[in-house]
């Protein structure tokens, strides 16, 4: 007899909790949700240029949701040409920018709605339509309705060549001083060390010549002509970058170290290296001991 009534309960909580989940079903995908106004973007006619690529070119902002339940509603952007949004294959080849949970708005660098654009076949130095709408989600999905912009995209140029970095680090010796090399259009990056023993200041040369050459402003900033030298703070490696088009430069500590009990701080510190311009190469100068060493970059294992 227990053995029945335990049957009938168990089968009477199941049959309720069955009933239960097809309520809340019901609650949450059969109510109708929408966009309670427009997509916008802000300007929607975009003329990309090199010179905007690193900037914000444009802002889209939507409005919130509004789902039966209380969650965080997921957004994203899709991208895609007039011929392929509609059809079967409607918006199968859109390129896709997630946004986040709860973000009602994206900016876009000049360079990401470049390459999209790109990516997306526009033709460069015309100007095209795209078609953009917002998705959010949460236990389905909802889309906005569709506007459209116009973008001009730009070629990137091929990068190439070299800048040099003459200065007190190799006696001034404009032969054999660092190269850096080209990494964007105007930009340029290469790593120096500045020994102890040796000063701080240093320029920058178009060639291993003196003929075109680049020293500070009163800024700090480049400034073409100029005899006053740039100079970093302290010795050590640096990860140098040159902005010919900004007429700024960055100095950021860099090295190679070695780690381990052959080294002289065993597994507690890296023993820096120095980099060596000419070669390219990280070199280490000193004793070792017999043990097991690593090597790893900037003092940490990430």
């Amino acid at each position: 007899m227990k053995i029945y009534i335990y049957k009938l309960f168990a089968i009477g909580t199941l049959l309720f909790l069955s009933a239960s989940c097809t309520n809340d079903t019901e609650l949450t995908s059969l109510k109708e949700v929408s966009f309670s106004s427009a997509l916008v973007a802000s300007p929607n006619t975009i003329v990309l240029k090199t010179t905007t690529a690193s900037q914000p070119v444009v802002a889209f902002s939507w409005p919130a949701v509004v789902f039966p339940i209380q969650a965080p509603v997921t957004y994203a952007l899709e991208f895609d040409i007039p011929s392929d949004v509609s059809g079967s294959t409607a918006w199968g080849k859109a390129v896709r920018v997630e946004v986040g949970e709860d973000v009602l708005s994206k900016s876009l660098l000049g360079d990401d709605l470049n390459k999209m654009a790109i990516k997306l076949g526009l033709p460069v130095d015309v100007a095209s339509k795209i078609v953009v709408r917002v998705e959010s989600y949460l236990d389905r999905k909802i889309y906005s309705e569709p506007i459209t912009i116009t973008v001009t995209p730009f070629a990137k140029p091929v990068v190439f060549g070299e800048i040099y970095m003459p200065g007190s680090y190799q006696d001034w010796i404009i032969g054999t001083a660092a190269a850096l090399k080209a990494i964007d259009s105007g930009v340029y990056q290469g790593y120096v060390t500045f020994p102890a023993s040796k000063g701080l200041g240093f320029k920058f040369t178009n060639e291993r010549n003196w003929n075109q050459f680049y020293g500070a402003d009163a800024n700090g900033n480049i400034l073409d002509g100029s005899t006053t030298d740039f100079a970093i703070t302290k010795a050590g490696t640096y990860q140098m970058t040159v902005n010919l088009n900004t007429s700024k430069w960055t100095a950021v500590a860099y090295s190679w170290g070695i780690i381990g009990t052959a080294t002289p701080g065993g597994w507690d510190n890296s023993t820096n290296m120095a980099y060596d311009h000419q070669l390219k190469v990280w070199k280490f100068t000193g004793a070792l001991k017999a043990g097991a060493l690593k090597f790893r970059p900037n003092n940490a294992w990430t």
